[in-house]
């Protein structure tokens, strides 16, 4: 076994130790007793199937987790890598071309081992709890469009950073992460008024009060919206959700039909107001440039070890390639990867509780906001206590306590 091998496997084996870790204490939190901030919401059977759920749900995570290093451990004991690639090379002879091929390869076995537990989680757990709202039909159709987007969006934004570090070597992260950046621009511009919609169906809001309350609002803080969407969430789940999407004038703010269904209009409008919170904040611009520091960072660090032909050999490849440098160097990014991550949640949590501020500051219904949180926490069966550390490592939004708290 190569040192590098060596490394991955030993970080691969500790992340997995300190997620059982994290889970176990966030396990012994659900016999907490209700917290008396929501007291006058749950009531002792919600509460209890609040907690059934987020423990069997964990209980789902770390065993799909296991799982998912035992394959891995089992395609680089049988040599999988290695024959799949000297079976391309045969194929295809563009390096770059062959790279797309192999990627798309790996992803479909991925989305095959994890097929089942996709069917398993939307099936059997999902409809166990009462939220499940999936046919097979809608389920078999958002996979093939999943899969046959994402084949036609990543297999010419891959080629590209192939070719880069085929053509330039160790400087060509700067060109590939411009390509990216560019890349994302587009996407940000492009999802809300073209993908989303293969998938869901949007609409402005009918009921003219909840919309008149929303756009009166959005007048008054000057935020320039022309609708307010409404998306049909209830196809699939009864969860409730909203969302800002988009940038520019292709900026979007979406309510599921099934928030609609369970909040007041009052409520409705303070759920927009902490959306718009986010825009005026500049949350979105923010975590863009976070997520371009950290692309630029990883095509750095990949730009300095592409040449490394230790890496290729790692994984059992006999023939030095980009790809598989990328695929290999993927695993060891690992570590730096967790600690971006466990920064870019600590930075999306702040803004949570900048845009809870924004929404009661300007609406003046802090307290309406509270009960609206309350409602989508109940309706969603959320974990109202989870472990501290467990927040820290893994939570992009505060817990509904702390949230509570901090408007209070």
């Amino acid at each position: 076994m190569s040192t590098i091998l060596l490394v991955i496997v030993l970080f691969l084996v500790i992340e997995l130790g300190l997620e059982i870790l994290v889970e176990s204490l966030n396990l012994k939190t659900l016999d907490q007793p209700l917290p008396k901030e929501v007291a006058d919401v749950y009531d002792p059977k919600e509460y209890k199937k609040s907690q059934a759920y987020s423990k069997t749900n964990t209980y789902f995570g770390l065993i799909q987790a296991a799982v998912s290093l035992a394959v891995l451990f089992l395609a680089l004991s049988c040599n999988i890598f290695e024959t799949i690639d000297l079976y391309l090379r045969m194929k295809i002879s563009d390096e770059s071309l062959r790279g797309v091929a192999y990627l798309l390869i790996l992803g479909g076995l991925l989305q095959i081992i994890s097929l089942p537990f996709s069917l398993y989680k939307t099936f059997v757990i999902e409809e166990r709890f009462g939220f499940n709202k999936t046919t097979v039909k809608t389920f078999m159709f958002d996979l093939v469009k999943g899969s046959v987007l994402g084949v036609m969006i990543a297999s010419p934004l891959l080629y590209a950073i192939l070719w880069f570090f085929q053509a330039f070597g160790t400087k060509a992260w700067m060109i590939a992460w411009l390509t990216m950046m560019g890349f994302q621009c587009v996407m940000m511009l492009v999802v809300p008024i073209v993908i989303m919609p293969l998938f869901n169906r949007f609409e402005p809001i009918k009921e003219k009060g909840i919309k008149d309350c929303i756009m009166a609002y959005a007048k008054k803080v000057n935020f320039p919206l022309k609708e307010v969407f409404q998306m049909d969430g209830s196809k699939r789940s009864k969860k409730s959700n909203a969302f800002f999407t988009g940038i520019g004038k292709f900026k979007r703010v979406v309510l599921f039909d099934t928030l609609i269904e369970q909040q007041s209009p009052e409520a409705l409008r303070v759920i927009v107001a902490h959306e718009v919170g986010h825009y005026k904040k500049k949350h979105i611009y923010k975590m863009m440039l976070i997520t371009a520091l950290s692309v630029g960072l990883m095509l750095y660090l990949f730009g300095l070890a592409i040449e490394t032909a230790y890496l290729s050999q790692a994984f059992g490849f006999s023939q030095h390639s980009i790809y598989a440098s990328l695929l290999v160097f993927s695993f060891l990014y690992q570590p730096i990867s967790t600690v971006t991550s466990m920064m870019t949640n600590a930075l999306s949590r702040k803004h949570e509780y900048e845009a809870d501020a924004f929404a009661a500051e300007t609406t003046g219904d802090g307290k309406i906001l509270i009960e609206a949180l309350k409602r989508l926490s109940k309706d969603n069966l959320s974990h109202l206590t989870p472990h501290p550390l467990k927040v820290f490592l893994d939570y992009s939004h505060p817990t509904l306590i702390q949230r509570i708290k901090a408007l209070n």
